[in-house]
């Protein structure tokens, strides 16, 4: 099967979705597939397989900052690589986000399965004509029913929950980096949405001789920087490598998740816990996706700072409590791996290709626009000007 997959976000920029998809398209790939990636990409594709659809535009959404191409540049890129491709499906991630997701649906040039990771709102849903796009889909599916439910109020439709994956061998072989002392492991946007300053205060009433390693970067960097610039036990390391994410993820001896709110799926707990590291998280909807029988990971209400100091004291403090975290995480990440996400698309895919041929008159893009005289003047002039 000839399978392209689309995504919103710039596949430069670390993000949970772009993660998603790109290790979903390395899982299809393993079981004989043929794997094309769309998306923005900031610099030189990330990796093979990968179609750059040009730079991103930073924009406000959901409480964040997202990398996304909603230009002209990035449409008639978007154009020209289905013109070149002949895809049997076509999965579109965040399906209603502007940018190459909605022209993806515009044209319509095979049979689509869509998938929603956010929840929260969005104000893409207050765009004209998202529901009759929302319609070019053969199958919608979210991530979690908190995504589902969100879309579903603001687009109708059906909706088929589908987890997210990981990827857990690349964490569980991986090798590990230690300090001396305790250390907390945060990775996530600065960005209040995240909830990195609650962290932060809670830091303050943390024993001396505990570390924190502070991964990413975002509109807020600079500010808490500033403020929490005598503490010498903060280490802010900036964007690191994938490698690098994980290989602290290993050696810490928490990974914490303070995020207030708009979270659909808790992945960074699912890495996490194949790492075999306990987590602190706050206590959302989209993090008891992950750890449902609330041993897997240590919830905490979120925006509290002196919940969370007494949180991370005693999962710090009690060896047997964090083996026990430790432990089902494990058992629990088991649930969640890459390959049988892949095999579950697979399925979903087989589906809308057969949906598809049972509406033979339904139409797409390719059939249209050859009556119109495709492929008009966007030919080699439009590869040289973009």
């Amino acid at each position: 099967m000839r399978i392209g997959i689309v995504s919103p976000y710039s596949l430069s920029t670390p993000g949970g979705v772009q993660t998603q998809v790109l290790a979903l398209a390395r899982a299809l790939g393993r079981l004989g597939h043929k794997v094309r990636v769309l998306g923005p990409c900031d610099g030189a594709p990330p990796e093979t397989g990968v179609t750059p659809l040009g730079a991103s535009i930073p924009t406000f959404a959901n409480g964040s900052i997202a990398p996304i191409a909603p230009d002209l540049a990035c449409t008639l890129r978007t154009i020209r690589a289905f013109r070149d491709e002949e895809f049997d499906v076509v999965h579109i991630h965040e399906p209603i986000c502007p940018g190459p997701c909605q022209t993806t649906l515009f044209l319509r040039s095979a049979p689509i399965v869509g998938t929603w990771h956010a929840a929260g709102g969005s104000k893409a849903y207050m765009t004209p004509g998202v529901r009759w796009l929302a319609t070019r889909m053969n199958i919608r599916t979210a991530v979690s029913q908190d995504a589902k439910d969100m879309a579903h109020q603001a687009l109708g439709g059906s909706y088929e929950v589908v987890f997210n994956g990981i990827e857990i061998n690349k964490f569980r072989d991986a090798k590990a980096t230690t300090s001396e002392g305790p250390t907390i492991a945060y990775v996530g946007r600065h960005e209040p949405r995240k909830g990195l300053e609650v962290l932060l205060q809670s830091m303050v009433s943390l024993p001396q001789n505990v570390t924190l390693w502070i991964m990413s970067d975002g509109p807020q960097t600079e500010e808490l920087r500033s403020k929490y610039e005598g503490d010498p036990r903060l280490r802010w390391l900036g964007p690191v490598s994938d490698e690098e994410k994980i290989s602290r993820i290993k050696g810490a001896d928490i990974l914490c998740v303070p995020s207030l709110r708009g979270e659909s799926f808790g992945i960074v707990l699912l890495e996490a816990m194949a790492a075999g590291t306990p987590v602190v998280a706050s206590d959302l909807p989209g993090y008891r996706n992950v750890a449902v029988n609330g041993d897997e990971a240590y919830l905490v209400p979120p925006g509290d700072a002196t919940a969370l100091t007494a949180a991370l004291s005693k999962v710090m403090e009690d060896q047997a409590l964090a083996n026990g975290l430790s432990q089902a995480g494990s058992a629990r990440v088991a649930e969640f791996s890459m390959e049988r996400l892949a095999e579950i698309y697979v399925g979903l895919y087989e589906r809308a290709i057969e949906i598809e041929r049972e509406d033979p008159d339904r139409g797409g893009w390719r059939g249209e626009l050859t009556r119109m005289g495709w492929p008009f003047k966007l030919g080699k002039e439009a590869d040289q000007t973009f």
